[in-house]
């Protein structure tokens, strides 16, 4: 009867003989823990103590003293503690606010904490820009819930490049100056026209592609390369979606010029090691083990259904990893 439970217990989870004993000696363990709580309520009986009348009269007199010291504690210390972490920043006063030019002062007065009003002031400081309302919950720890409360007072104005500028020294930006500088050069100087994006290969693209495109900087197109490479190339701009840090403006910009035009390289899943399966950003070191072993186990594989037995792996992984492999 073991030797067939055994079997049962291999073939359901797919595990060799060592980590089917293994399991056993572990489900005996598991066993024997939770029958400890009953055989002490059958072995050991517990009277309950004795207590005098003085030592009765002892802990009301200590009951009675507590409740005395609570009523004496001020109402505004309990109802602190109860507050969320949101109002514990402090009590907001909404009014009508655009991100891109508030003050610290004034994302303090909406209710933000001035660590976060000042993190928010040093991400503008470095270029960066608020162009729908959702952006503000890029900046990290922006609570939700305060979100949620600012979200109809946000107000995006669609401004020029001089809107933008240095908003704390009221000088306009050097390159507004410097096109002031072009429109009064003489008429016969021809104007330098920046040439006109044009679509490309995502599959094959370099950073510096990448990087022409609006709300791209280095990091991000370092970033959307390594994805790509490590999924062995796009093969649906929808993927896009899956690289971090990417706002709405730089996503646009992707999908826009983006094109796959070469297809996405795939893994003979029949010979593939764990490691090469593990290389995929979807997939962990475990499943990848387990996708070899199963396959040792129980012969090749010959569609893409016959990964759905592998109980590591539900039905989105397998979705994601079909593109990418041949059988």
């Amino acid at each position: 009867m073991l030797s067939r439970f055994q079997s049962l217990v291999r073939d359901y989870f797919g595990l060799s003989h060592r980590e089917v004993r293994g399991f056993l000696v572990l489900l005996l363990l598991i066993v024997f823990c939770l029958l400890i709580p009953f055989a002490y309520r059958f072995l050991v009986t517990s009277e309950p103590a004795d207590t005098s009348l003085t030592d009765q009269r002892k802990l009301d007199s200590l009951v009675a003293l507590m409740k005395t010291e609570e009523a004496k504690q001020p109402a505004f210390g309990a109802r602190e503690q109860e507050k969320t972490t949101t109002e514990r920043f402090s009590e907001p006063k909404l009014f009508a606010f655009d991100p891109n030019t508030a003050s610290v002062a004034d994302w303090q007065q909406l209710g933000l904490p001035r660590w976060m009003a000042e993190r928010i002031e040093k991400y503008r400081n470095k270029g960066g820009t608020f162009r729908r309302k959702e952006d503000l919950l890029k900046i990290y720890d922006f609570p939700a819930e305060l979100y949620d409360q600012l979200e109809p007072y946000i107000t995006l104005k669609s401004a020029s490049p001089a809107d933008y500028g240095n908003a704390h020294t009221g000088r306009r930006p050097a390159f507004d100056r410097d096109e002031e500088r072009v429109a009064n050069r003489p008429a016969y100087t021809e104007r330098y026209v920046k040439p006109a994006l044009q679509p490309f290969d995502i599959n094959t693209a370099d950073t510096a592609q990448l990087i022409a495109l609006k709300g791209i900087g280095v990091t991000l197109a370092s970033r959307i390369v390594k994805y790509r490479d490590a999924l062995g190339g796009f093969y649906s701009t929808e993927q896009f979606r899956e690289v971090y840090g990417l706002d709405s403006l730089a996503l646009g910009e992707l999908t826009k010029f983006g094109k796959i035009q070469t297809a996405a390289r795939k893994v003979a899943i029949n010979t593939a090691s764990a490691e090469e399966l593990d290389r995929f950003p979807f997939l962990s070191r475990r499943q990848a083990q387990t996708i070899v072993s199963y396959r040792e186990q129980h012969g090749a594989y010959t569609s893409a259904d016959a990964l759905k037995p592998i109980r590591l792996l539900d039905a989105k992984t397998i979705e994601k990893l079909t593109p990418y492999i041949s059988f």
